[in-house]
């Protein structure tokens, strides 16, 4: 089918292809939607802890930042067995174990992103030529809801709705919004942020209780960087009843861009960062801005909440990684220096993203190199590195209750991979 802007779907028609033994090669041409798997012996298991709610307190007075932390420390972990004390660099970090692995090779141009939906059986993965797949790497599952879907400009967002797997929401280089419907496979609505101005949705994210969500789009100009090339941003909240615009949440005169959004998980606080290093929490209710703070001396390409809503996690085109406490406002409660896989000039500078697991404790990073690193938050065991791709590792993402990850490169593959 074909919308009025030119969308258009049709199953994908992916094929299972098993082989215990076989090592995957993303660099292997494949047919159309193709997937290969990977497996150990033995059953994927895994189960979620149950996150523990808290009372998100939030000072409305600024806090000088104070960081105490060691640079040289930044890039090294420690790992504890008895009385042994072992440094390890990130380069140095043990592969991980691996229950099972699956590639999806359906795609023909670089991954720009990669969700699992809410329940964790289907995953959306989008690529630059404008394409966005919807498929599921579990044989069991029904595939009716593959489908491929036809936006005409390179993704730059996606996000499903939080409360079932129907919709998908999907922002575009041109600053469209699409809501696709996974039933009914078809655009229920299409969207547009840049009447005014072109711009770019740079990211999208569906309220966790509320039919809402809100959408954060840059201006486009003109640069040599990405950062140069992003303009004044802006923050609308959609009913997503009736697919109109509720509200713009303030940012003040001639805003940086907005690079990431992040829900509380009841909906109230909403957390983006900026291009200028800034944080800032929006009160959903009266849709104000309660708070900010300066996070990073360099843009913030991803930001999200911890699993017991009392911190909050950024990470900085420099390749800094903070775990900022809501209590202590500006206090940091752990870092990580990830610059060696987050190489600061790299033209994917505000694209980069973090990814926390459903327990909290381990967070994967995207990767210029052709592994991502999975650092062990708030402990004292070392971190992990994935299994390698053929390019840079350009979207991540965790499912919800179990310990499986999902990885998007540049190679044009999606790997699903369920870790010991």
């Amino acid at each position: 089918m074909t919308d009025s802007r030119g969308t258009s779907s049709k199953d994908n028609g992916s094929k299972l292809v098993t082989n215990n033994s076989q090592e995957i090669s993303a660099g292997v041409c494949s047919p159309r939607g193709e997937r290969i798997s990977r497996a150990n012996s033995g059953d994927a298991s895994g189960s979620a802890d149950v996150a523990q709610e808290s009372t998100l307190r939030i000072s409305s007075s600024l806090s000088k930042l104070s960081m105490t932390n060691d640079e040289a420390s930044d890039t090294l972990q420690i790992s504890q067995a008895g009385s042994k004390v072992e440094i390890l660099r990130e380069e140095d970090f043990p592969e991980v174990q691996v229950d099972f692995q699956e590639t999806f090779l359906g795609h023909t141009s670089p991954i720009t992103r990669c969700r699992f939906s809410a329940s964790g059986t289907n995953i959306a993965s989008s690529s630059a030529d404008g394409t966005v797949r919807i498929w599921t790497y579990d044989s069991s599952t029904p595939t009716s809801r593959n489908a491929t879907i036809y936006c005409g400009a390179e993704i730059m967002s996606l996000d499903w709705e939080c409360r079932s797997d129907r919709l998908l929401l999907i922002g575009t280089a041109d600053g469209g919004i699409k809501a696709w419907n996974v039933d009914a496979k078809r655009v229920v609505c299409d969207l547009s942020t840049s009447q005014e101005f072109p711009s770019s949705v740079l990211d999208l994210k569906c309220s966790p209780v509320e039919p809402i969500f809100v959408s954060a789009a840059a201006s486009r100009r003109q640069g040599s960087s990405i950062i140069e090339k992003m303009g004044f941003a802006s923050l609308t909240v959609w009913n997503m009843k009736t697919w109109k615009a509720m509200a713009s949440l303030p940012l003040g005169k001639d805003p940086p861009a907005i690079t990431s959004l992040s829900f509380n998980h009841n909906g109230k606080i909403l957390a983006a960062s900026a291009t200028d290093g800034m944080i800032h929490m929006f009160d959903m209710s009266a849709c104000l801005q309660i708070t900010g703070w300066p996070a990073h001396d360099s843009a913030i390409s991803s930001v999200l909440f911890g699993p017991d809503e009392t911190s909050i996690f950024s990470l900085g085109s420099d390749g800094k990684i903070f775990e900022w406490s809501l209590h202590n406002q500006g206090q940091v409660l752990w870092s990580r220096d990830c610059s060696r896989f987050c190489y600061p000039n790299s033209e994917r500078i505000c694209r980069h993203e973090i990814a926390l697991d459903s327990n909290g404790r381990r967070l994967l990073v995207t990767s210029d190199s052709v592994r991502s690193p999975i650092y062990q938050v708030q402990g004292h065991m070392c971190g992990l590195k994935t299994l390698p791709h053929t390019a840079a590792i350009t979207s991540v993402d965790w499912h919800p209750t179990l310990p499986i990850f999902i990885t998007g490169s540049a190679d044009h593959s999606v790997r699903v991979t369920s870790i010991l």
